[in-house]
């Protein structure tokens, strides 16, 4: 995981942080929860390789 993934993840915090104020304060937090959600699926999704390489890799270290 380099430093482009986590400027990544912290631009799409932003960005999602700052949609679910504007639909907050408009009246809308069906939609701002959604927004959150679609963030957190999205953000999931770029990270779940590295997740499956960690545990691959923590199985390789203690097989005998």
């Amino acid at each position: 995981m380099g430093v482009g993934m986590i400027f990544k993840i912290a631009a799409v915090g932003i960005l999602i942080t700052v949609l679910s104020q504007v639909l907050k304060h408009s009246g809308r937090e069906e939609h701002a929860f959604l927004a959150s959600l679609a963030g957190l699926i999205l953000v999931l999704s770029w990270i779940v390789p590295y997740i499956y390489d960690l545990f691959e890799t923590v199985q390789k270290l203690f097989e005998w």
